[in-house]
């Protein structure tokens, strides 16, 4: 076992010293302004940092007088050491991949009132003084000697960090978008962000009256943002739709409007197509390396093997249209065995075999899947799948009640940002997210431009001749 243990102030003597080496990592920087609030752009903005006075991101000058109080409270004196005073003068930066060595030495001795003061110094890899300075201290007087407290493991989550790579991917010009019944101060603060984001160039479809009344409520103006008068919910669903068809409109945009219904009316107006339409999540998971998609949690309730292959075939193309090249699918079921019992399990079978023989296209595909496996490379490994086990773009779920809790359950307990968008219409529905503040509205948006900019690929799932026959 590690202990530590102190010197107490009979047993030190002018000169004795104490270091500790540490080598500046980025995780260091973040985990310093995250404790202290201390986002200064010099820490955490590489581009800011580059064409400040030092030309690179350099350490909070407290992390170095950090490392000075931990040798004073760990090692000399060590355990019930008080500090009294402490001096610095940051002589040099310290940046990305520095080793620091912090060495403190007593200096005096005061013998009546049990005081050191210390020379601190702290000196980089080249032997260059980076900050020097004085501390003051009460020394213990008795002996302590405790095992040294093993710290827990700390990992740095960046929350919407693939959430804003979307929204960089789709700089340009902003998709002209019906907003379709935007009652609620949610959707006009989510449609203001986004206009101001130059991510869509909205009009808003619904009661005239109700909607400048939330926009009041809500503090959102709309300045020149258009208003199109219609009665009710559907009514501006089907104008909507008739505009989107006509061309006028690129996408339409959910507001206080039952999601189901505002497909299923787009579709009766001329926006369907032979394959169905289906919502797909994007979910940005701060411990998951990439963007996952999750489909279908929000429309479809009970689907059949044929709109699970249009689901495969939509979600396909939004990773395409996010620079997801080749989309891994993972089939989800409960069981990884083909079982008759549980009809998800032949749908991933009859999905991975239509992928095989080029009924899907654009994605690799593999069921079924648990969860774990395939998402995690470590429990992938132990079951000796393929390649899409441990590492899936997209999963697809049994049900739509799976695909609800698990998007929630991502979202509320894995701390999920998630935007949504439908496929399979004509032109693509935004459904902004009610997390994470503006950032999942924005991302939404940036789906629905990505996919208008590039050409829908979801009838790649259609039955091949041969399948026809």
């Amino acid at each position: 076992m590690d202990y530590i243990e102190n010197r107490t102030f009979d047993e030190l003597a002018v000169g004795d010293s104490a270091e500790l080496t540490r080598t500046l990592r980025h995780e260091d920087i973040e985990l310093f302004a995250v404790m202290s609030g201390d986002v200064n752009p010099a820490h955490v903005d590489a581009d800011y940092a580059a064409a400040d006075m030092f030309h690179k991101v350099i350490a909070h000058g407290m992390w170095g007088g950090a490392l000075i109080s931990a040798v004073l409270g760990t090692q000399l004196p060590g355990p019930g050491t008080i500090y009294l005073d402490q001096t610095l003068k940051f002589r040099r930066p310290v940046g990305l991949g520095d080793t620091v060595t912090v060495r403190v030495t007593v200096a005096e001795k005061i013998a009546e009132s049990k005081r050191l003061k210390l020379e601190c110094l702290c000196l980089n890899q080249a032997g260059e003084k980076v900050i020097i300075g004085e501390a003051l201290v009460i020394a213990p007087s008795e002996k302590v000697r405790r095992p040294r407290v093993a710290l827990p493991a700390v990992r740095i989550n960046a929350r919407g960090t693939h959430l804003r790579d979307v929204i960089a991917r789709a700089a340009g010009v902003p998709v002209r978008v019906g907003v379709v019944h935007p009652v609620d101060g949610d959707t006009l603060t989510d449609v203001a962000e986004a206009k101001a984001a130059g991510l869509i160039d909205p009009v808003l479809i619904g009661p005239a009256g109700a909607i400048h009344a939330a926009a009041a409520a809500a503090g959102v103006p709309l300045g020149a943002i258009p208003v199109q008068d219609a009665p009710d919910a559907m009514a501006a669903a089907r104008i909507a739709a008739a505009r989107a068809k006509s061309g006028t409109l690129d996408a339409l945009m959910k507001g206080a409007v039952d999601l189901a219904a505002l497909v299923r009316t787009a579709a009766d107006e001329g926006l369907g197509r032979e394959t169905s339409a289906t919502h797909v999540h994007i979910l940005d998971v701060a411990t998951y390396g990439k963007p996952l998609l999750v489909t279908d949690a929000a429309l479809v309730p009970s689907p059949t093997l044929a709109e699970k292959r249009d689901m495969v075939a939509n979600a396909a193309a939004l990773a395409q249209a996010m620079g997801i090249r080749a989309p891994k699918v993972a089939v989800l079921s409960a069981s990884e065995t083909v079982d008759p019992r549980l009809p998800s399990t032949l749908d991933a079978a009859a999905l991975c075999k239509m992928a095989e023989r080029g009924q899907i296209t654009g994605a690799m595909v593999d069921g079924p899947l648990a969860f774990d496996t395939a998402i995690s490379r470590a429990v992938a490994a132990k079951r000796h799948f393929g390649p899409v086990a441990g590492d899936a773009d997209i999963l697809l779920v049994p049900d739509l009640e799976a695909g609800a809790l698990l998007v929630k359950e991502l979202i509320h307990l894995a701390g999920a940002d998630a935007a949504g968008i439908v496929l399979g219409l004509k032109v693509p529905v935004i459904v902004a997210g009610r997390t994470g503040g503006a950032l999942p509205a924005l991302a939404a948006a940036a789906l629905a431009k990505l996919l208008v900019r590039r050409p829908f690929a979801g009838q790649a799932a259609s039955p091949s001749p041969r399948a026809a026959e």
